[in-house]
């Protein structure tokens, strides 16, 4: 089926307003070529009409539209065929990169914790890391370790190992080191920490099953890092990055974590365990500890890690929480350019006193009557950096994944954020 972008409104037995119209074997979508959501939706409604095959033929489709096109038009079983028009070299390669990394996550997300199981997230994520470098800079720019099962407990990655040790499929950390300079003693230019928790069945603090149906995705955070590190890669990443993917799957079993342990930290930090449903905040301290240590310009953490940024933000867009007013501005700024959803949710020095505990130094919940779940979890992670109010973002990823397709998406996973962070850290590197 040949798709083709009309300007011009379609006849009046289309329907009142329609976005898209049939002659023969050729669609067009009735939108100027500017309007990129009425192109996703438009991709959206022929996938649903059973349309699987399709060009995109004529002069209107230039990068944005094949790209807002792409979007609407991809299903997780991914049993589908675009053909694309000839672009200039520059927009086809930027194309290029878009599909191959917004594939990756979204794949990896969508596919079942009995395959991305903690060590096979790491190992993925290395490998395609590598890829990257090889293609776009020199495979020998990556360099990177996977600490798994019982040597977590040996080097004192407390968070991690007690989150995962309930399960059979051990818990992860990949370390991995972008850094195409070859100088061993660069400096880093950003730290990326992702939440790779491959499922959560909320420990002992159990899931509802309507609520755990979905976890499987609950390493997007990890995902999303990973995908965006291989796009600023493929777009000409010439600085050091430190990428930390901290990986588990949170289960029920006789040594599974129990709720008052407390966990003490490499940094001295104890923590209270009032609910084990909470456990991404757990392994990300390990990952934020080790970002730290390696004392970048600044630092990004990725995770789906609260239902309540997803109760303020929806499903469509991802939560920023920072007290860096400049390096949170920039950052919704390049968000706004490339046209992805985020919004800025509240992070003050009053919800650090809002995690208290009576038996250790922090507890791993908001121990107030009302609290800002967002908000507290993002007070916890920051007894892990220590300059907290300067050059750290948080993310929480509510626009991951979607349990019900929309006028814009299908049912899975979205990619939302991968071109944001990309460019995020090109622009960083070239100033």
């Amino acid at each position: 089926m040949q798709v083709k972008i009309d300007v011009n409104p379609a006849s009046e037995q289309w329907g009142k307003k329609a976005l898209i119209s049939f002659n023969n074997e050729q669609v067009k979508i009735h939108a100027k070529s500017t309007a990129l959501s009425s192109i996703q939706k438009a991709a959206r409604k022929l996938r649903n009409q059973g349309i699987k095959e399709v060009e995109l033929v004529g002069a209107e489709w230039e990068l944005e539209n094949c790209w807002a096109f792409y979007q609407g038009f991809y299903t997780a079983k991914q049993d589908y065929v675009i053909e694309f028009p000839h672009l200039e070299d520059e927009p086809q390669a930027e194309l290029f990169a878009r599909i191959q990394c917004g594939d990756f996550v979204r794949e990896i997300i969508n596919l079942p914790s009995s395959v991305i199981t903690p060590i096979e997230l790491a190992r993925r994520a290395a490998q395609f890391i590598t890829e990257q470098a090889s293609l776009f800079a020199d495979e020998s720019a990556v360099s990177f370790q996977i600490i798994s099962g019982q040597e977590l407990a040996e080097k004192n990655y407390q968070g991690i190992w007690q989150v995962g040790k309930g399960s059979e499929n051990v818990p992860t950390m990949l370390q991995l080191d972008f850094n195409p300079t070859g100088d061993e003693n660069a400096p880093v230019l950003v730290c990326l920490v992702g939440k790779g928790i491959t499922f959560d069945s909320g420990g002992y603090s159990i899931k509802p099953s309507d609520a755990m149906s979905s976890m499987r995705t609950d390493m997007g955070g990890a995902a999303l890092l990973t995908g965006a590190l291989g796009m600023a890669i493929a777009g000409g990443l010439n600085k050091r990055v430190k990428l930390f993917l901290c990986c588990a799957e949170n289960m029920v079993s006789h040594n599974a974590f129990k709720l008052g342990d407390i966990i003490q930290y490499r940094n001295g930090v104890t923590a209270e365990i009032l609910n084990t449903d909470a456990e991404g905040r757990l392994v990300l301290a390990d990952g934020l500890i080790d970002a730290d240590l390696a004392k970048p310009e600044f630092m990004i953490d990725c995770a789906t890690l609260t239902g309540a940024a997803k109760i303020a933000v929806g499903n469509d867009y991802h939560a920023v929480l920072s007290m860096d007013n400049k390096l949170a501005q920039e950052f919704l700024d390049c968000a706004q350019t490339v046209g992805e959803a985020f919004w800025r949710l509240p992070f003050e020095e009053l919800h650090r006193s809002q995690i208290s505990s009576s038996f250790a130094d922090i507890a791993n919940i908001g121990t107030v009557p009302v609290g800002a779940g967002a908000s507290t979890a993002t007070a916890f992670l920051s007894y892990f950096v220590e300059n907290y109010q300067q050059n750290w973002l948080h993310i929480d990823c509510s626009a991951t994944y979607r349990k019900s397709a929309s006028d814009l998406w299908a049912t899975g996973a979205t990619g939302i954020g991968v071109q944001t962070l990309a460019n995020f850290l090109l622009n960083k590197a070239d100033k």
